[in-house]
């Protein structure tokens, strides 16, 4: 699609969604990697006025309408318990701008599907923490949200990607890989591959509890990120969980460990020194403080015991996925250089081999936060 075209797009959705006043600016906004964003601008009853536009991909998402459905489901069940915690609906959850037939989204002439949404005034995203507080108050969000959540049922929703946290069948799809090795590459990572032949039983435990109703289904979000919660610029707190395309049936243990494998390693995602590569037990404990408070025992006591298994499982599947990738071409994570995925990959196995070492220490943390009143 030429520029010209995509920008008269751009102007079809904006005349379908029943926003205030005049439009003065629509530009693109933020840094994300899936969808088209942009922040636009409005003027009404000489105030400004600013909401977010967002193209999303259907590429990636397959069924747009389905997942509207579920973050309009997930929102209005939000709402009401803020309410009841005293909270602001406008600022501590997203608030879906209706298209002028009164629908969730827009599907524009050449299939293109459209949404839009209050912007939340005065509030940040962050990439990386610059200090423990914002680490903290990330988790709080999530545990908010978890605890908020914890009676909707999760069967209510769709799978906005089959399969997403599956990690038995990730397993499945990389062994494939290793056998089909279409590019040859599988013989120059052998180490990594028997690492995680070996801890094969590991990966199976968190579905396997599950499927024992040992632990619950969950509403979760699924790319617990910092840059996924929005922090008010004077009190710093974390106020709102956005990016709400993943939320499907999970489990807890998963959105905290995801959170871990991200925000508590000593290293970025993609670092070559190995060396550099570590479990911070500092910042999981904050994490762990954080995100338990914000659950106010909302968790069995199955879900917080497993805690640091969620952190395994988590970074052990990502682990995998970067492998799998770079067996079959690099075709699904965006490289930036040769073997890209390759270091991503060693890089959260390193991180795995530093909690096994931790682990009675992670184990600890946990139980002494257990009450969750912290």
């Amino acid at each position: 699609m030429g520029r010209e075209e995509y920008c008269s797009k751009i102007n079809e959705a904006l005349r379908s969604f029943a926003i205030e006043g005049e439009e003065l600016s629509c530009v693109p906004f933020g840094n994300g990697h899936i969808n088209d964003t942009f922040l636009v601008v409005t003027k009404h009853e000489g105030k400004e006025k600013k909401y977010i536009l967002q193209r999303i991909n259907h590429e990636i998402f397959k069924d747009p309408a389905a997942l509207m459905e579920n973050i309009k489901k997930v929102t209005d069940h939000l709402k009401r318990a803020i309410l009841n915690d005293g909270g602001d609906i406008k600022r501590e959850t997203l608030n879906i701008i209706p298209t002028k037939e009164g629908g969730a989204f827009y599907k524009d002439s050449i299939g293109s599907y459209w949404r839009m949404y209050d912007y939340i005034e005065d509030a940040i995203c962050l990439d990386k923490p610059d200090c423990s507080k914002v680490f903290y108050e990330s988790a709080v969000a999530f545990g908010n949200f978890q605890r908020r959540l914890a009676s909707f049922d999760a069967k209510l929703l769709t799978e906005t990607i089959k399969d997403f946290h599956n990690t038995p069948k990730r397993f499945e799809v990389f062994m494939q890989a290793v056998s089909e090795d279409p590019l040859k590459r599988a013989a120059g990572v052998m180490p990594e591959i028997e690492f995680l032949k070996n801890r094969r039983e590991d990966m199976g435990l968190c579905m396997k509890y599950l499927k024992e109703n040992k632990i619950p289904l969950r509403v979760t979000h699924n790319d617990t990120k910092l840059n996924n919660i929005m922090i008010d610029k004077e009190s710093g707190r974390g106020i709102c969980v956005i990016d709400l395309d993943t939320v499907m049936p999970g489990l807890s243990i998963f959105d905290f460990g995801d959170s871990i494998r991200f925000g508590a390693n000593s290293a970025v995602e993609d670092e070559t020194d190995l060396g550099k590569v570590s479990l911070d037990l500092e910042l999981f404990e904050t994490y762990v403080k954080g995100f338990l408070k914000g659950c106010g025992g909302a968790l069995t006591d199955a879900e917080t015991e497993l805690l640091p298994l969620g952190a395994k499982t988590m970074t052990l599947e990502c682990g995998m996925r970067f492998l799998t990738d770079y067996l079959q071409g690099d075709t699904y994570f965006r490289v930036h250089r040769e073997g890209h995925n390759l270091d991503r990959c060693r890089c959260q196995l390193a991180l795995v081999k530093d909690m096994e070492r931790k682990w009675d220490k992670m184990a600890d943390i946990v139980r002494a936060y257990s009450g969750g009143r912290q």
